[in-house]
């Protein structure tokens, strides 16, 4: 009994001191445009896993740093703790060797599933596309420092780069590529939001194109950058025990494919040359098998 109330004592007061401490600050890019909701999800579940872990780390701040950042300025201020101090990012092994990664794929590998937004009229010579080497002879838009632009070109795709996200969208108005590669979790509001300047803006009927490719939460390799990540890996795996984390993935799963038609569509897997071999491929529970549902309703 005296054990039990010692130890309950000595509890008791890491939790005060923990309560009295400085709040542990989470400092993260802020949106590259005012119509980019692409991160929100992401950083409502950093929200809950840092509350789950309140009663052990003590408070916490959650903020956008004010400087606007594309996301090669985001990991070189990261990387030298600058401005902000973690990101939300797909992975790539360079980037892993840079930042502690916490390999907990945030949306389940949604981000490799891939729509095409294109120009209206260049859906009917996109129709004619039924194999890999049949999108080979049409063009790709991405941003030039996202992983995606290599793993597309290591299979062979062609791509054309924009230097900012806002940039794509006027670049595919101009028509300096044929289609701009989104995935399933961005395109939903994209679309909706590009229609407004771009009437002409249509999704890709005919075609899905997927790759392995998860986001990850990601910290500067110091002693603070450690702890941070510390205290987010505990906190999303207590989302992960408790059901949260899945029933979140749902509501957003089920809120960003609203719309979306998705079934019945051709289907192209690529390789992801860019996955560290400490990817958690093998932990089913971690991914979202689209695929597989697809084809389950298509037959």
């Amino acid at each position: 009994m005296l054990l039990k109330l010692c130890a309950w004592i000595i509890l008791a007061i890491i939790s005060s001191m923990a309560a009295a401490a400085e709040p542990m600050r989470y400092i993260y890019p802020p949106p590259e445009s005012g119509a980019d909701v692409r991160m929100n999800y992401y950083w409502e579940l950093l929200d809950a896993a840092l509350a789950a872990t309140r009663n052990k780390y003590g408070p916490y701040e959650l903020a956008t740093s004010p400087k606007v950042m594309n996301a090669a300025r985001a990991e070189m201020a990261l990387s030298h703790s600058t401005d902000i101090t973690m990101m939300a990012r797909t992975t790539s092994i360079d980037r892993e060797k840079l930042l502690l990664a916490i390999r907990i794929p945030l949306d389940k590998g949604l981000t490799g599933y891939r729509l095409f937004l294109i120009q209206g009229p260049t859906q009917k010579r996109l129709a004619t596309v039924r194999t890999l080497q049949d999108l080979k002879s049409f063009s790709i838009g991405q941003g030039a420092q996202w992983v995606d632009t290599e793993i597309l070109r290591a299979a062979g795709l062609t791509v054309e780069t924009g230097s900012n996200y806002d940039s794509l969208f006027g670049m595919l108005n101009s028509g300096r590529f044929d289609a701009f590669s989104r995935g399933v979790n961005e395109i939903g509001k994209e679309f909706a939001n590009g229609q407004l300047s771009n009437p002409e803006l249509a999704i890709e009927k005919h075609l899905l194109l997927y790759y392995p490719l998860p986001r990850y939460f990601f910290f500067s390799r110091t002693p603070e950058g450690e702890l941070l990540a510390k205290r987010v890996e505990e906190g999303l795996h207590l989302l992960i025990k408790s059901g949260e984390f899945e029933r979140r993935y749902q509501v957003f799963k089920k809120e960003i494919l609203t719309g979306l038609t998705l079934s019945g569509r051709r289907l192209f897997v690529i390789a992801n040359p860019l996955l560290s071999p400490e990817t958690p491929l093998a932990d089913k529970e971690l991914w979202d098998n689209l695929a597989k549902e697809l084809k389950a309703q298509h037959h």
